[in-house]
């Protein structure tokens, strides 16, 4: 983990395929006070090099900010970029932000060609999930 003086750090996973016919995931988290910048995409990169990943990703493929439900006001999102093919990313940070309490950054970089789009969504999302479950001390 990468700490700087500010107390923002930030942490790579790697996620190995559910399936054969579905490729690696990474995770690139960057915690900030009460939110994270998040981008998820499709690695090549074995375990041991998925630092590597993120640089070697588009940010701005399928790009969303999602802030938590705050008194009576329900949880709020907005896409930030995306390509015509993909809206993934919207409805996930709302959904990662409503379970975390927390407003969330997140950029999913995977192409929806990749085996069964609908399949490939639901991985992201469980990476996702386990992810900020041990970013947050959760078991």
């Amino acid at each position: 983990m990468a700490t700087s003086g500010t107390g923002i750090s930030v942490e790579t996973r790697y996620f190995a395929p559910a399936k054969p016919s579905l490729p690696a995931l990474a995770l690139q988290a960057t915690c900030l006070a009460d939110s994270y910048m998040l981008w998820i995409g499709v690695t090549e990169e074995a375990e041991e090099n998925v630092g590597r990943a993120a640089s070697q990703g588009r940010l701005g493929r399928d790009w969303a900010v999602a802030m938590p439900a705050w008194k009576t006001l329900p949880a709020t999102a907005t896409p930030l970029l995306r390509s015509s093919s993909s809206d993934v990313a919207l409805s996930l940070a709302t959904r990662l932000a409503r379970r975390f309490g927390k407003q969330i950054f997140l950029s999913v970089d995977v192409p929806v060609s990749v085996g069964d789009g609908a399949e490939i969504v639901v991985e992201v999302e469980k990476a996702l999930v386990a992810g900020l479950k041990e970013l947050e001390g959760e078991k």
